[in-house]
């Protein structure tokens, strides 16, 4: 079974929106962090978004402003909330998950356990 499962990708004009959501249903343990993180063609997995229930979270400069990572802690739920989209959006995304005790909240891929199977998101112009 996979750890995490994201939902909510899709294709959206260029200055649109989209939510997408990540189920932890599969982690092991109490979820203290969770990232999200995109990847294009051609290019490294980035950390674009991450939460940590003790500091304020973190985004990378090329989302700064536009997206929001937030979670619902009733269902165990995280959101990206992705708005004024661009076509340097177009990649696919993944949301990813720890259960350490990790004071920072990390954009590295290397910090995160649990990952999805990610969700295609196309920005078209």
């Amino acid at each position: 079974a996979q750890d995490l499962a994201e939902y909510g990708g899709g294709e959206v004009q260029a200055g649109g929106s989209l939510r997408l959501s990540c189920v932890a249903s599969g982690v092991s343990g109490t979820t203290t962090y969770m990232g999200w993180f995109r990847q294009s063609p051609g290019k490294p997995r980035e950390g674009i978004a991450a939460w940590n229930w003790r500091v304020p979270s973190r985004y990378a400069d090329s989302v700064k402003g536009r997206f929001t990572i937030s979670k619902d802690n009733a269902q165990n739920i995280f959101y990206l909330q992705m708005n004024s989209l661009k076509s340097e959006d177009t990649a696919m995304y993944y949301c990813a998950a720890g259960v350490l005790d990790l004071r920072v909240a990390s954009l590295a891929n290397a910090d995160y356990p649990y990952w999805g199977q990610g969700t295609q998101v196309t920005v078209s112009t």
